[in-house]
């Protein structure tokens, strides 16, 4: 018998982008606070939906070569159509995984920046892993997430489980299945 082919998923994230008004804000956040290098800046002139746009388009890099990315353009109206604020809730988040050392050396280099909790900052500890949360100067929430120890066996074990779980939630029962990996 043949297995079914598998369907193709994405291989990475290419980047994440959002739109900012101060690019040297989020460059020294990024660059300089969090260590992201700067790896592309696009200085561009397209017409797009209808006019000419002029913006600027710089990517932060991830280590497995993703990014996230900022535009600035030089036209406020171009802003205002494009840059609506980012939602505050911290459940409107990115979240990128990192190692436990890089986490706590980041975590110094954001209180060195000026950053304060809980607003410019918080760390929560999910059990499945241990999350620094941090403003960035355009309000975008981004979580730096250490895995648990044991991240492959509690992967492995919501994966078995994921669909019942979901099915389980969905039909009222609301009973939380994250009490074992506390640390």
């Amino acid at each position: 018998m043949t297995k079914p082919a598998r369907t193709p998923v994405p291989s990475r994230l290419h980047h994440n982008a959002y739109v900012t008004t101060d690019m040297e804000a989020t460059r020294k956040f990024y660059e300089d606070v969090i260590g992201m290098p700067l790896v592309a800046t696009w200085a561009e002139k397209t017409d797009l939906f209808g006019k000419e746009r002029v913006y600027c388009h710089c990517f932060f890099a991830l280590e497995d070569g993703g990014a996230l990315a900022f535009f600035q353009f030089a036209d406020e109206d171009d802003h205002a159509e494009f840059g609506p604020p980012m939602p505050s809730s911290p459940f409107h988040h990115i979240a990128l995984r990192v190692t436990r050392d890089a986490q706590d050396a980041m975590l110094e280099r954001v209180k060195r920046g000026g950053y304060t909790e809980p607003e410019g900052y918080y760390v929560l500890e999910h059990g499945y892993c241990h999350s620094l949360y941090v403003r960035d100067p355009n309000g975008l929430i981004v979580e730096f997430t250490a895995d648990h120890p044991e991240v492959e066996t509690i992967n492995a074990e919501r994966k078995a489980d994921a669909h019942r779980t979901l099915e389980q939630w969905l039909a009222g029962d609301h009973a939380p299945n994250n009490l074992s990996y506390h640390r």
